[in-house]
């Protein structure tokens, strides 16, 4: 349900709604919009209750929502959501592209730094790197945890990269929350609930990933996990789903990208390191993936790809990364999108 208010409302009286629905054990989200102030209301109200809201001062009308996914959809916030950063000049959402790049997993200080050069070299405004690895294997590398992060927040104030790194539980999750500037949630726990929660109590942005196999009303209702609990800075990002194909090791649906856009107004990136599983993919899937209106990529870079531990197959070498950057840049511009470059990166404006 959504309350539009008038077009000169108050903030006494968009409070004095808040107050009247939350007692009915519902809760109230304010939406702020260009041409609009509204509230939306998630809990099962009943609907006496709700027609009386129409009587409020400051309400011009009280309609119901198509969607079970009402914070995340289009019919309660009209205008595209962009996430600023603090201190930064980086966004997520709008008309700049937002390029985030670096190795699947920190191996060392010496490895993260060595990379983190590179990418802001070529022109990236985030860096990711995980600092704990859910692995297929349990004997494969799990990453360096505290230490992971304590290297990526070093690299932060050296390079002066936004940090994304991937919570993979609840105790994870806290200190992800106060080493990085967003918190990812994986492929694997898009249908955690219990973490989705935890992420939406977050005063950090999260960048969630689609699940391997979850349609686009399950991705949509992942994201409606963390905007429930009050966090709104909710990014989306496509990373392939399983299929029949073998030539890849997942299949990158680019078609989620105007799908998720004609029905959501948050933001949505794409990742052609996991989409594709192949090196030699990665350049092709990024121009696609521009092409098609992402809103930026998260791109796997490795200066020794073949002896990283963890998805070297698939990680860029610094040179391929810095000519995806000069391809991107020029579709970017044929469709609307500007590259605003990294800090410190040899085009940085």
């Amino acid at each position: 349900m959504l309350v539009v208010m008038d077009a000169h409302v108050t903030p006494e009286q968009v409070r004095a709604v808040c107050d009247k629905i939350e007692p009915l054990g519902c809760r109230a989200h304010q939406i702020a919009a260009a041409q609009r102030t509204a509230i939306s209301i998630a809990g099962n109200c009943g609907a006496a209750e709700i027609a009386t809201l129409k009587e409020v001062p400051g309400v011009k009308d009280v309609v119901p929502v198509s969607k079970a996914y009402e914070l995340v959809s289009r019919e309660v916030k009209p205008d595209d959501t962009t996430i600023y950063f603090p201190n930064s000049k980086a966004t997520i959402g709008g008309r700049e592209l937002a390029i985030v790049a670096g190795p699947c997993a920190v191996e060392n200080r010496d490895q993260a730094f060595a990379i983190a050069k590179c990418v802001q070299r070529a022109g990236a405004q985030f860096f990711r790197g995980g600092a704990y690895k859910p692995r297929s294997s349990p004997y494969s590398f799990q990453g360096l945890g505290l230490e992971g992060l304590k290297i990526l927040a070093e690299i932060r104030e050296r390079f002066g990269l936004r940090i994304i790194t991937e919570a993979i539980d609840h105790e994870s999750l806290e200190l992800v929350e106060e080493y990085a500037d967003v918190i990812q949630i994986g492929a694997r726990n898009m249908h955690n609930y219990s973490l989705l929660k935890r992420a939406g109590r977050s005063p950090k942005p999260v960048l969630l990933k689609r699940g391997m196999a979850a349609t686009l009303e399950e991705f949509l209702m992942a994201a409606e996990y963390i905007m429930s609990e009050g966090n709104y800075n909710v990014i989306l990002c496509e990373r392939g789903v399983r299929t029949f194909s073998d030539h890849t090791r997942f299949t990158l649906d680019l078609n989620i990208v105007p799908a998720v856009q004609r029905l959501s107004h948050l933001p949505i990136i794409v990742d052609p390191s996991h989409g594709t599983g192949r090196r030699h993919m990665v350049i092709a899937l990024s121009r696609a993936a521009v092409a098609a209106g992402a809103d930026g990529l998260i791109v796997e870079v490795h200066t020794d790809p073949d002896n990283a531990l963890s998805d070297g197959i698939q990680s860029l070498f610094p040179e391929q990364f810095e000519e995806l950057m000069s391809d991107v840049r020029q579709i970017g511009a044929v469709v609307g999108r500007n590259l605003r470059a990294g800090p410190g990166s040899a085009i940085w404006k």
